[in-house]
Formats: structure tokens, sequence, C-alpha cells
């Protein structure tokens, strides 16, 4: 055997081992790369969830997850609207007082939100942790009362809020919906978890 087929399988084993070891440090890298982004299990203990709501018109409900619940944004109609001074003597806690469920400074309004139009609501009912059900259409409805405006019924044991998330009265829900912090971060995204400090 000459010098120079054993240099030949000496440099084919370098290569090959150079090739290993170079595709093993991609793998360890990527982990270690990617652990500088937020896990899931860190979104879900509460790091802030961008959403976009271009597509979400007026009437539509739409819900993504912060900190592991459900949050409802609610693109309410003129009429939505004006049907909360209907309510306003109906709910338990009209101005949102409570300190339960401390609401957002900048949503310490009658509409309970940043804009009029646009309801940001934790959907789990204050009573039990139950999730509430849409009952949107203003009417007489099964389980609802006849001059029924629109909102929420938890089918746990009953609760209404209406469509701004306060309770109605004399119900088992001691609380209004909980308003999570949020802010826009434009006309057509949503930062739910942090709210402006202005």
């Amino acid at each position: 055997m000459s010098n120079s087929t054993v240099d030949a399988s000496k440099r084919t084993w370098l290569i090959a081992s150079s090739c290993a070891g170079a595709v093993g440090a991609g793998f360890v890298a990527v982990p270690f790369v990617s652990s500088f982004e937020p896990s899931e299990r860190a979104k879900a203990a509460g790091a802030p969830v961008e959403v976009d709501i271009s597509a979400l018109q007026s009437g539509q409900k739409m819900t993504v997850e912060w900190r592991g619940k459900p949050v409802w944004i609610l693109k309410r109609t003129p009429e939505m609207l004006a049907s909360l001074k209907k309510t306003d003597n109906e709910v338990a806690d009209p101005e949102s007082k409570r300190t339960a469920y401390p609401i957002p400074a900048n949503c310490k309004n009658e509409y309970r939100s940043i804009k009029p139009e646009l309801l940001v609501l934790v959907g789990i009912c204050t009573h039990l942790g139950c999730s509430p059900g849409d009952k949107l259409t203003p009417g007489p409805q099964p389980s609802l009362p006849d001059d029924w405006q629109g909102g929420f019924l938890c089918p746990c044991h009953g609760s209404t809020f209406d469509l701004a998330g306060r309770v109605y009265k004399n119900k088992p829900a001691p609380d209004n919906l909980e308003v999570p912090p949020y802010k826009y971060l434009s006309d057509t995204r949503l930062l739910i978890g942090e709210e402006n400090n202005a």
C-alpha cells in the first residue's frame, strides 16, 4: 500500500468526520438559537398576543387565546352601542366600579373599550369560570327576557351579560366580564396583554 492511498483514505475520513461534526453543530445550534424566542409556555403565562382584526366585520366576533383564556373581540354595530343605554338600569355594575376585575384605565367609559365599536373581553364567566355563549341578537329567546337587547348567556347557572360584558342584576355572576389590558398597534392590529400608559 502506498503513502498516497493512505493519505487519500485519511483525507476521506477527515472530510466525512468534519461534515458530521458540522451537521451535529447545526443540530445543537438550532435549539440554542430558538431558545431566545418566547416559548409556548411563556406565551401562555402572559406574553402579549398580537391580533389582526382587519377582516372583522360589524356584528362579528372573533376569539383569540391569551394566558390560556379565550379573549373575545366583538365589532359592535351602532344598534349594539345604542342598546347599552337601555341596559344601564338593568345591570349590577353599570360603571364597572367593582374591583375584583379592575378595568384598564383606557377602558373606563360607558363602552368598556378604547374605541366604542370594538369590545375586547375575557370570555370567562365571573361566577364559576364557564364560558358564556353568544346571544347577540335582540328579542325574545329561550332562557332570556322578552326585552333582551343582545349580549351573552352563561349556560351553567344563567348569568347574563350585556353587549359591554356587564352582568345583569340578581344573577349568580358577581362581576362584569373582565376587560384585559390591550392597545392598538394600528387601526387593524391589537396587542392583548399590554396597555398604553398614556
